[in-house]
């Protein structure tokens, strides 16, 4: 699984003009799932994520976690984290786990944040989403749960 995480003052999803989630301070997580993830993927980069401390103690320093400052999380599906752009001019996404596959884990990943007590709202699984928000910081991190974080 690849994820970037962004630490956002405030994210939202709409579908077709619609808004489907939404969140304050927090992080807006934008999850690409592979072909070869596995449940135990989902489980650590949920776990990852919710123990970043890249929010600012009283001392300025990254220094807590979202737990402790309250913090939401906005989890998009973007197989395109997947898209493997060395060779030729057009992406290949044959590493992206197919919609079939992918869905579970999505979920699993959702469902791992939620049981470790933090607020996630979603995207739309598959849809054409249109996604804002305000990077705080900026602060962009790249997690891949087949590389040692």
């Amino acid at each position: 699984m690849r994820a970037v995480i962004q630490r956002v003052s405030e994210a939202k999803v709409t579908v077709d003009g619609r808004e489907v989630g939404a969140i304050g301070p927090g992080f807006l997580v934008l999850l690409g799932i592979a072909r070869d993830d596995t449940p135990a993927d989902a489980e650590l980069l949920a776990e990852k994520v919710a123990g970043l401390r890249v929010f600012e103690d009283e001392a300025g320093k990254l220094n807590r976690s979202l737990a402790e400052v309250s913090g939401a999380v906005l989890v998009v599906s973007q197989f395109t984290l997947l898209g493997d752009c060395r060779k030729g001019r057009r992406p290949s996404f044959d590493h992206a786990a197919p919609p079939q596959q992918a869905l579970p884990l999505y979920e699993q990943v959702v469902a791992a944040m939620r049981a470790r007590g933090l607020k996630v709202e979603t995207g739309a699984f598959q849809a054409r989403m249109a996604v804002a928000l305000v990077n705080d910081g900026p602060v962009t991190l790249l997690l891949d749960s087949r590389k040692a974080f």
